[in-house]
């Protein structure tokens, strides 16, 4: 595939699965915005020395003896005769962000380690090869995760940060000048093998499919930025992780081939805040494959049907890259896409700076109410270990909540982990909560989630990573209460007070809309009769010439109002201690307060013009088949959305992901241990919670007087009218596994 893209590419054919949304080039603002871009990317550290460079060559090296003598020892310690040891091989690859090139100082190297038939992933990898490595000075930090989805082991050689996977091959032999692109290294792999062959070949088939080169790296340092400042980075947690964002923007790259880095980062925002999801991104058709091998396919997958943001790798078997993405994390990263396009907006109408669309996301400031996951083992190694495993759990934990409310309480989880210096041993993870938006308020609502909670720690303590001493409590904080060493130098920002302003500027889905409207009323006139033949030239310029029509359009319809009853809404979260927590002049800066949507709205008309896209019915069919095509269209603002609009409609070949409503948890995920006689109590307490939740819409405060109670100590909810709102949760920390 590899060499046909590149023929394509000299050919003038486009690269992808669609024609270019344009082909036009730079001009001299592109060129001068891209040059700030560029200075701001430098200024922010992402480029390392020529020294640390040097380093990196100097332990990837070093590894690849070390992994040569490892397959020599285990060949002659499973008996092989002295040739076979000494032709015995195995090679390192690289892959992810050091081979795409855009790794920054201090960063992961991605690194798969190719060993012979021979050579098994649970014995000779996770036992001999660990054994190895934790005998060396040079190694430090040594973490296996051996029941990831795709298994790694992490460490720092030299102070290099590592990140090992594992392939065995039916081969032998590895020979030194192995490709594993070539698909005939799939024969007879097992699935994890395949999995991290993927890595591999996915970024080598990237840098083939995408037009240019350079352009694309320095989009995607900047995205990478972007989503590590903005909280949206991190596979584990259920955003997108480094090849996701890769693929996203490898597809930007292919629907704006001549285009330079600044304008590609403002069409990365504009196209995916239109994005239908769950249409799938991809950057080449499907291939069945030689090999018989699954991939992505929801028409005959059902798995494939529940994936919430479809991002498709290029490499067979072409797999879906994103399955960790939720409802929550969904929307989080769909509002931030929402800020983002509005930023360059006003980036390309030069009433902005780059550092506005970087401005990192005051995640302890945008919630009233916090989940605190703290872990705590006997010993670093032990801590390190127990953090991996937790760490790689957390996501069902989210899937759990969102399933047991009916997704009513929504989850929003922190990337990061913090340690609090005052304790040994110690780390901590956070996630945001809040209401469904849209969602209606009842004044006796409760949200029962203490019976997941415990079904969720009881669950994470059955791995054989297990030993005395590793400990989870999960409890509930308000916003006033986030302990100081989560923020940098533990100091507590100011909070930033904003007045509830009744009228707001429109989203840009709702300039999108009007724009599509307008486009369409100039097409086939505003009863649906098509315009006259000498219309067409008015349509033409009314299109070129979008933006001052916008203005006009914009001025005389009523703007997306921010709601009084926000405030209140957000409120059903109460202090039970006595104290009121209503702001009731304060706005959280937070994404439900920036992206509206919510049945709250005070003006019925601005809440009608915010959720008119994607538009659906007639009117959207005669946008896309009425009047000339997009491709005659100049192409300004408002031919570049029907452009948009277009593209992202109907997904290739028909490959739509169908939601069928709850994320996916598999009952593979609570090993079949936990379903004991305590573990059954807890699950017939889960249905009855679940049920009185859809009796009563409850929602229940976590009460700071359940934080030290036992589970066994808690009574069901009583289904009796609360004064206040609350959520339930049961809080006890897990120090041994049940009998």
């Amino acid at each position: 595939m590899g060499s046909s893209s590149i023929n394509k590419r000299s050919r003038g054919q486009h690269l992808g699965v669609t024609e270019p949304i344009s082909l036009t080039g730079p001009t001299e603002s592109d060129v001068i915005k891209t040059r700030e871009l560029e200075k701001y990317l430098v200024d922010a550290g992402l480029y390392e020395s020529q020294e640390e460079a040097v380093e990196r060559e100097e332990v990837l090296g070093r590894l690849d003896q070390i992994v040569k003598a490892w397959v020599k020892k285990i060949s002659r310690a499973k008996g092989f005769n002295e040739q076979v040891v000494q032709e015995a091989n195995a090679k390192i690859f690289t892959f992810g962000s050091y081979r795409l090139g855009v790794h920054g100082p201090g960063a992961d190297i991605d690194t798969l380690l190719v060993g012979p038939r021979h050579a098994t992933r649970e014995e000779d990898f996770f036992t001999e090869f660990y054994r190895i490595l934790s005998e060396m000075p040079e190694v430090t930090e040594l973490q296996p995760v051996p029941d990831a989805h795709v298994p790694v082991m992490k460490f720092k050689f030299s102070g290099v940060s590592i990140d090992l996977l594992y392939a065995k091959l039916s081969l032998w032999v590895i020979p030194e000048d192995l490709d594993v692109s070539q698909d005939s290294i799939l024969q007879n792999a097992d699935e994890q093998t395949v999995r991290s062959l993927n890595g591999c070949r996915v970024t080598d088939q990237i840098l083939r499919l995408v037009p240019n080169i350079q352009n694309f790296r320095t989009t995607l340092r900047c995205m990478r930025l972007w989503a590590k400042r903005r909280g949206v980075y991190s596979n584990v947690s259920g955003f997108l992780g480094g090849i996701n964002w890769a693929l996203l923007v490898a597809r930007i790259c292919q629907l704006y081939p001549n285009a330079f880095p600044s304008m590609l980062v403002s069409r990365f925002f504009r196209v995916f805040t239109q994005w239908r999801w769950p249409n799938p991104v991809m950057l080449c058709e499907i291939e069945e494959g030689p090999l018989g091998l699954p991939v992505w396919d929801p028409r005959r997958n059902y798995r494939d049907r529940l994936h919430q943001m479809p991002i498709i790798t290029p490499a067979y078997p072409c797999m879906n890259s994103s399955y960790n993405v939720s409802t929550s994390t969904l929307r989080i990263m769909t509002e931030e896409f929402q800020r983002g396009n509005e930023i360059c907006e006003e980036i390309e109408a030069n009433k902005a700076e780059w550092d506005s669309l970087f401005e990192p996301y005051p995640f302890f400031d945008a919630y009233k109410n916090y989940l605190e996951i703290g872990i705590t083992a006997k010993n670093e190694h032990d801590l390190r270990q127990w953090k991996g495993w937790i760490e790689s759990r957390l996501r069902t934990l989210t899937l759990k909540i969102e399933k047991a409310t009916s997704g009513m309480l929504q989850c929003h989880p922190h990337p990061g982990n913090f340690s609090d210096s005052s304790r040994q041993f110690h780390y901590c993870f956070f996630m945001g909560l809040s209401r469904k938006q849209g969602a209606p308020v009842h004044e006796a609502e409760q949200f029962d989630i203490r019976t997941t909670v415990e079904e969720f720690k009881s669950s994470v303590q059955y791995t054989p990573l297990w030993k005395p001493g590793m400990e989870i409590q999960v409890s509930h904080i308000k916003r006033r209460n986030v302990p100081l060493f989560v923020f940098p130098g533990g100091v507590r920002p100011p909070r930033a007070i904003k007045t509830v302003s009744t009228e707001a500027r429109p989203t840009s889905k709702a300039r999108a809309s009007i724009m599509s409207q307008a486009a369409y009323e100039n097409l086939v006139g505003p009863n649906g009769v098509p315009s006259v033949a000498d219309e067409e030239s008015k349509v033409r310029r009314f299109l070129s010439d979008s933006r001052e029509v916008e203005a006009h359009l914009l001025s005389n319809l009523p703007f997306e109002a921010s709601s009084k009853s926000e405030a209140s809404a957000e409120t059903s979260f109460e202090d039970t201690t006595g104290s009121s927590s209503k702001d009731t002049n304060i706005v959280d800066d937070s994404r439900k307060r920036k992206f509206s949507g919510d049945s709250t709205d005070t003006n019925p008309d601005a809440k009608r013009v915010a959720l008119s896209l994607p538009a659906e019915g007639p009117e959207e069919a005669a946008v896309h088949t009425t009047g000339p095509a997009v491709s005659e269209i100049p192409m300004g603002l408002g031919a570049e959305t029907l452009a948009i609009e277009k593209l992202t409609a109907v997904p290739s070949a028909g490959l739509t992901a169908l939601p069928a409503g709850a994320d996916e948890l598999e009952q593979s995920e609570i090993p079949s241990q936990v379903k004991d006689s305590a573990s059954e109590a807890v699950e017939g307490r889960v249905g009855a919670s679940h049920a009185r939740f859809c009796q009563t819409g409850a929602l229940e405060e976590l009460e700071p007087s359940e934080l030290s109670a036992s589970f066994s100590d808690i009574p069901p909810a009583a289904p009796t009218v609360q004064r206040k709102p609350i959520i339930r949760l049961s809080l006890t920390t897990i120090g041994k596994k049940n009998p």
